[in-house]
């Protein structure tokens, strides 16, 4: 239901599946793996977290309430949080062996 209803959440599958294909591709450690799956899932249960907040929000309060859009704010900043930790272990993972990648294409093509 959230993935069909919420953009975000189809934003989210579509890094979950860029980084399964290049985790395959770049052939990312066990541990690696594992830092990637907890990362998809706080992503996920944020987003889901948010979006439950928004709907009750919306359900007891339809007219704007200044602490109804706080609490809105809030919640959407802590998908924000987890969505900036993801990438930050990303980039620890896949920019060396991104980096690996090029140099080892590099020499085997330039000479």
């Amino acid at each position: 239901m959230v993935l069909k209803s919420e953009r975000n959440m189809q934003i989210h599958l579509i890094f979950v599946l860029l980084v399964v294909f290049f985790g395959l591709l770049l052939c990312i450690s066990p541990v690696e793996w594992m830092v990637c799956l907890l990362a998809f899932g706080l992503v996920m249960a944020a987003e889901m977290v948010n979006t439950a907040i928004e709907t009750i929000i919306d359900l007891v309060s339809p007219d704007y309430h200044e602490l109804a859009g706080r609490a809105k704010d809030i919640a959407a900043g802590a998908v924000l949080v987890a969505s900036i930790a993801a990438a930050a272990a990303g980039l620890v993972i896949f920019v060396p062996k991104g980096i690996q990648l090029v140099t080892t294409l590099w020499a085997y093509f330039s000479g």
